[in-house]
């Protein structure tokens, strides 16, 4: 009997935080996320704001919403104010989550672009490594539950987080006119 085989060649990763993924998985908190990656709103504003978009909800409804964006690391407490008696909290997104699609007649123009980059990557990634090395070993094993799992990608998704971060860094915030933290 005939083998097929094929050569594959891999052309993209995909990840997936299962934090973010779970947290997103309800369409009106990718639309908090969105509206917080804009501006510091509370979330008696946020209220409003989803009601003007056709989505109305309580406002303990909203509050949850919020919470699980924030309980996973998505949005952070920017300020607080005193109002009447009252404490009012003030939330920004510290996370943008892009899902679109490219068009299908980009793939040769993205190609293009990803193929003339890919040596700078390479020499970066190496350059982290070299200075990074064990840092990256240690946090990598302790993705890895069991000695079986020692085989996934840890190193690559963690080093694809590194550059994600870096690359917020040095353009969105710089955008938003934000100076780099380190």
């Amino acid at each position: 009997m005939p083998e097929f085989t094929s050569d594959v060649t891999i052309e993209d990763i995909a990840v997936r935080d299962t934090n973010v993924s779970s947290a997103v998985d309800e369409p009106v908190r990718a639309m908090i996320l969105d509206m917080l990656a804009e501006e510091t709103l509370s979330v008696a504003e946020i209220d409003d704001d989803l009601e003007g978009r056709g989505y109305d909800r309580t406002l303990n409804t909203v509050r949850h919403h919020v919470n699980e964006l924030r309980d996973a690391g998505l949005v952070e407490v920017a300020r607080l104010e005193e109002h009447n008696g009252g404490t009012t909290k003030y939330y920004r997104a510290n996370t943008i989550v892009l899902s679109y699609a490219l068009p299908d007649d980009a793939r040769d123009d993205i190609g293009e672009m990803a193929h003339a980059l890919a040596p700078d990557v390479a020499a970066l990634v190496a350059d982290l490594k070299a200075e990074y090395g064990e840092t990256i070993d240690r946090i990598a094993d302790e993705m890895a539950p069991c000695a079986h799992c020692r085989s996934q990608k840890y190193e690559t998704y963690l080093l694809l987080t590194v550059l994600r971060r870096a690359f917020v860094e040095g353009t969105v915030r710089n955008e938003r006119d934000d100076p780099p933290t380190r």
